[in-house]
């Protein structure tokens, strides 16, 4: 389990399904769900500005955050786009296993 990883990553809610369509088609991600409607609120310069996006939970491996990292950031429209990658440490073995079997093809 130590290899899978969930990335996550906000974006605006008019290109999430393009994202992690892409995401998926180019074999960086098993799976990528979209929650459509978050409430941002971020530091812009020296005041608080707030977006509503969506977010992406992407599942992937440690060996293709690299890859995906760069997709995310040539394809995101933001100049410095979010994405946060977490280590997985427990999960439904079957699930765990299909997540490292599609990242290997």
């Amino acid at each position: 389990m130590e290899n899978v990883r969930v990335v996550f990553i906000t974006i605006p809610t008019g290109k999430a399904e393009e994202m992690a369509k892409g995401l998926v088609q180019s074999r960086m991600a098993a799976c990528v769900n979209i929650t459509p409607k978050v409430k941002s609120y971020y530091w812009s310069g020296d005041k608080v500005e707030s977006a509503e996006e969506s977010m992406l939970i992407v599942k992937t491996t440690h060996q293709k955050i690299e890859d995906l990292t760069g997709y995310v950031i040539l394809h995101h429209p933001y100049a410095v786009p979010e994405v946060i990658t977490v280590q997985v440490a427990e999960g439904l073995p079957k699930y765990i296993d299909w997540i490292i079997d599609e990242m290997g093809k």
